[in-house]
């Protein structure tokens, strides 16, 4: 009678035991409860409020049963393991995200954290929050420079790899232009700032992916609502367990209670929650280190299944550095006559052929003309006055489109245009004057791209608007499959929805500023070389470098995130599928349960399968 007194009393001091310390644990999981707080007010229930619910649903009754002697049994321990593992499951998350890298984070220490300001000559230090455009900044050797900006004194070697992806410096000399976060290797700069904070390369580029990470693909909008959806199945299977295992079969109550509160806690969809961000968190990371930026992450579905790719040829395939091969007079002037005319009419044009003939005038020392009543005629040539007299350049449709007359030119014409070379008339209101050819040399990063694109059954296309016979050199040089020549820049959009009604999924690539409109009709546009202007708007996806082998990168490294996200939203399904009923009892024919702690176990090992499988990705070799 003694000893069982004894153990009553015992059993009833570690009930009192096990509530206290339960209590204090139970503490640590108020965190939960103000997320599910919060997945409640937004109505988009998740696996905090699982969690919530499978937390308080134990510790209340396990309360009740130290109040109430009839319940014999508790949750205590099961409750308390629960949510230790829940918050080292917590731990290894946000630990793994960490590792995942942040972006923005790496993107930052690329810029130094202050910079030597020159205030009426005298050198003072400043955190570069304090810089504005206009100031003048010292950059000594080894040094970062702090924002974009044009050299107004001294000469170096700068390391732009940042942006251009080249690890071979460039010389930087007075009148250059330098970007944010290149180093200064040798000798010092002193550097007028153009662009700063924000608006500086660094800024763009942090906006950007700022941008990219508010964004979801199509498989994470998936993903949040299976969540949703799971939310209510564990609920209601917990409901159904508890009284089937009750009140059908006849088991104790506590029973039921014990195998309805381990389908609340099993179900929890951390996994499901974390197989899309862990993968793009990822993602971003490598797209920075690799040169590019997506913008809209929902692309990524998109691009892995291009089958056309569209390229801008000139300064994309091509160098786009053109150099004056031939000069061809046809009417009573000289070839010098010809270069005189052409440099003057181009000396205001940005065009890249108008500023390689400019330079080639300058060359040969050439006096240019001053114009008057300057026209850019889109996608043609120009118009300008010399001296009262009207004189055009341009390309053959511009000459057509005037009547001016060619007869004399066009046999030199078809001879230049026949070796590939870019030929530009220069004429008079009635006749043609002479021709001015140009060369531009395919770039060698051009010939592996469309190689190793092919290679991944995708088909390439080239936009120009240089003549058919300069288009299908190119084309045939480079084994492109089509290409569209003597395109206008407002007409490049149209070619690109040709090939998307013929059921093509088409990337476009471009400048982005010529090309906007086809990077917006294309299912995905990609802005290629945007170098210091890397805030494109109308791109979905940012290249840095000026390599077109940038593409295949990009394509591959979208197929294999797909696949990731694939293979972790299946395992996340699948192991729902398999664990919720197991935690019901379904298997209990075969003498297999899962107690709560267990089921938070497998839950929380479940969500480091997620995480690990996501990381797998930062081994894959882009090169």
């Amino acid at each position: 009678m003694v000893m069982n007194t004894l153990g009553l009393e015992a059993y009833t001091l570690t009930k009192w035991i096990g509530f206290g310390i339960a209590t204090i644990i139970f503490g640590f999981a108020l965190i939960f409860f103000e997320h599910a707080l919060h997945e409640i007010k937004a109505r988009a229930y998740g696996m905090m409020t699982l969690v919530s619910i499978a937390v308080a649903a134990g510790y209340l009754f396990s309360v009740a049963a130290t109040f109430l002697p009839s319940l014999e049994a508790d949750f205590y321990l099961e409750i308390s393991t629960l949510i230790w593992v829940l918050l080292f499951g917590h731990y290894l998350e946000a630990k793994s995200g960490a590792a995942a890298g942040d972006s923005l984070a790496e993107v930052a220490k690329l810029l130094p954290k202050q910079a030597h300001k020159l205030i009426n000559g005298v050198e003072t230090d400043v955190d570069i929050s304090e810089l504005a455009d206009g100031d003048l900044v010292l950059v000594k050797p080894g040094e970062k420079i702090p924002a974009d900006g044009i050299i107004t004194a001294g000469s170096a070697n700068v390391d732009e790899a940042l942006i251009s992806g080249e690890s071979i410096p460039v010389q930087k000399k007075v009148k250059d232009e330098v970007v944010a976060g290149s180093i200064c290797l040798d000798g010092s700069l002193t550097i007028s700032l153009t662009r700063v904070g924000e608006h500086s390369t660094i800024g763009q580029i942090q906006n950007l992916i700022a941008t990219a990470q508010q964004t979801k693909p199509k498989s994470q909008r998936l993903a949040d609502k299976a969540a949703g959806i799971l939310t209510f199945i564990a609920v209601i299977t917990a409901l159904l367990t508890l009284l089937i295992w009750t009140f059908v079969i006849g088991q104790p109550f506590v029973f039921g209670a014990t195998l309805a509160i381990t389908v609340l806690v099993i179900a929890c969809p951390h996994a499901l929650g974390l197989a899309i961000p862990t993968v793009t968190t990822i993602t971003t990371s490598l797209a920075v280190k690799n040169g590019f930026f997506i913008k809209n992450l929902a692309k990524l579905e998109v691009i892995k299944k291009a089958d056309y790719v569209v390229f801008d040829k000139t300064g994309t395939l091509t160098t786009g550095v053109f150099g004056v091969t031939d000069l061809v007079a046809v009417g009573d002037v000289t070839e010098d006559e010809v270069l005189r005319i052409a440099a003057s009419l181009e000396q205001h044009s940005s065009h890249i052929i108008g500023e390689s003939i400019v330079a080639h005038a300058k060359e040969k020392s050439v006096t240019l003309s001053r114009i008057a009543d300057f026209k850019n005629i889109a996608g043609k040539g120009i118009m300008a006055e010399i001296d009262g007299k009207k004189y055009v350049a341009g390309n053959r449709a511009l000459i057509e489109s005037m009547d001016i007359s060619f007869t004399k030119a066009e046999s030199p014409y078809n001879e230049l245009i026949s070796s590939g070379k870019t030929t530009i008339f220069v004429a008079d209101e009635s006749a043609v004057l002479g021709l001015v050819a140009l060369s531009d040399s395919i770039k060698s990063e051009s010939y592996e791209a469309v190689r190793r694109l092919h290679e991944l059954d995708v088909k390439v296309a080239m936009l120009t608007g240089d003549n058919s016979q300069v288009a299908q050199s190119v084309a045939k040089e480079l084994n492109i499959d089509t290409f569209f020549a003597e395109v206008l820049p407002k007409d490049k959009y149209a070619h690109i929805k040709e090939l998307q009604e013929s059921g093509s999924v088409v990337l476009m690539v471009g400048d982005g500023v010529n090309d906007a409109p086809a990077l917006t009709q294309a299912d995905a546009g990609i802005a290629i070389g945007a170098g210091t202007d890397v805030a494109v708007e109308a791109g979905d996806v940012v290249l840095t470098r000026n390599n077109p082998g940038d593409i295949v990168r990009l394509i591959t490294l979208a197929r294999k995130v797909y696949i990731k996200m694939i293979q972790n939203l299946v395992w996340a399904l699948g192991y729902n599928v398999v664990a919720i009923p197991a935690a019901a009892g379904v298997f209990a024919g075969f003498g297999f349960f899962l107690r709560p702690e267990i089921g938070a176990f497998v839950m929380s090992l479940s969500t480091v399968i997620v995480v690990a499988n996501a990381m797998l990705l930062k081994r894959i070799d882009l090169t």
